[in-house]
C-alpha cells in the first residue's frame, strides 16, 4: 500500500522500519495507552521476521510519515473475505492533537472499502481513550459495545475496551457538516 495526500504518506512497513517499530514498541510512554506501559520488549529481528509474513491478502503493518518523516503506524488484518480490523497509532508526540489521525484514517479507510473490497471495518479503543473514540464516531463508526474489564495492562490494571465497526454507507469520507 502507498498512499499519499499533501505531507502525509502511508506505506508498508519493510525491513528498513524495523529499527524504529522497536524503538516504538518497546517505549512504555508510546504504549502505554495500549496497555503496556513497560514497552513491548520486542527486537528488531522479531519485528523484521513479523514483517515478512505481511500480505496484503492477510494483513499488513503500515508506517504513517508527516512530511517525510516517521510519525507513527496502522495496520489492518483480514478477519474474513468482508472484514477488515484496523488500528492506528500516532508515535510521534509532535504529531498528535493536529487532526492527523483523521486524516489517515480516512485515506486508510477509503482504501480498505475501495480498491481492496472489504464491506466492513471493525476496531476496538480503550475505553479511557475518549480522543480516540471521538474521532472514530466522527467518521461514522457506531459503536458497538463495551467490554468492560476485558483484561489486564501489563501493571495488572483491569481495563475495558470499546468495539466499534464502520460499513461503507457510513463512511463519512471527507470534511464537512456534521450529519443529522
Amino acid at each position: 500500500m502507498l498512499l499519499k495526500d499533501g505531507n502525509l504518506t502511508i506505506r508498508n512497513a519493510c525491513a528498513g522500519d524495523t529499527a524504529q517499530l522497536a524503538a516504538w514498541w518497546n517505549d512504555g510512554a508510546v504504549m502505554a495507552h495500549a496497555g503496556f506501559p513497560l514497552g513491548l520488549g520486542e527486537t528488531a529481528e522479531n519485528i523484521a521476521a513479523s514483517l515478512a509474513r505481511d500480505s496484503d491478502s492477510g494483513g499488513r503493518r503500515l508506517m504513517i510519515e508527516v512530511d517525510g518523516r516517521p510519525a507513527g503506524e496502522m495496520n489492518y488484518r483480514r478477519v474474513d473475505a468482508c472484514t477488515a480490523e484496523i488500528g492506528i497509532k500516532i508515535c510521534d508526540p509532535s504529531c498528535r492533537d493536529r487532526g492527523l489521525g483523521k486524516r489517515l484514517l480516512r485515506m486508510f479507510i477509503g482504501e480498505l472499502l475501495g480498491p481492496m473490497g472489504y464491506r466492513r471495518i471493525v476496531l476496538d479503543t480503550n475505553l479511557n481513550n475518549r480522543r480516540a473514540q471521538h474521532v472514530y464516531e466522527q467518521l461514522g463508526f457506531r459503536r458497538l459495545g463495551v467490554r468492560k474489564d476485558a483484561w489486564r495492562d501489563q501493571l495488572g490494571v483491569l481495563q475495558s475496551a470499546v468495539d466499534y465497526e464502520l460499513r461503507p454507507e457510513d463512511f463519512i469520507s471527507c470534511p464537512g457538516p456534521a450529519r443529522p
